[in-house]
């Protein structure tokens, strides 16, 4: 995956929202108007937003309705990538930890959404970076019950 180079325009959050244990991610399904992919919950840094876990707190409300996750965590993941417009953007990603019973209240962004297995979500995330951002996720969370030796 090539990153391209240049200042960043923008910057932008993204958010994986899972329940654990098991380890489970809820992934969304945009509409046939953005091609029916699969994503997490994403969106652009505000200018009202005081940082990037604000802007992520927003983007979770406006697209699932969620108000209180039980915790945020930077995934220590960034990528730049080209938006539409030719301008370099830099994503940041976040693990959002949910109740495993939180059902989203979906926004026009997106049409559909599934609780899947760390595997199904990296079969059904259509970008790279998405996949790779499970990865961490999946890796943290290992470490996290990891006895200390």
């Amino acid at each position: 995956m090539d990153e391209p180079s240049g200042p960043v325009a923008r910057e932008c959050v993204e958010g994986y929202l899972f329940a654990d244990p098991p380890l489970e991610l809820l992934v969304f399904r945009r509409p046939p108007s953005r091609n029916r992919i699969w994503v997490p919950i994403s969106g652009k840094v505000e200018a009202g937003d005081r940082d990037l876990e604000a802007a992520l707190r927003r983007e979770l409300r406006e697209e699932t309705g969620l108000e209180g996750p039980r915790s945020l965590m930077p995934l220590d993941w960034q990528v730049k990538f080209t938006a539409d417009n030719g301008e370099v953007w830099r994503l940041h990603a976040y693990a959002v930890e949910v109740d495993r019973d939180f059902r989203p209240r979906l926004s026009p962004e997106h049409e559909e959404w599934a609780w899947v297995a760390p595997e199904e979500a990296r079969r059904r995330l259509h970008y790279a970076d998405n996949r790779v951002a499970v990865e961490r996720l999946v890796a943290r969370r290992s470490r996290e019950r990891a006895p200390n030796v």
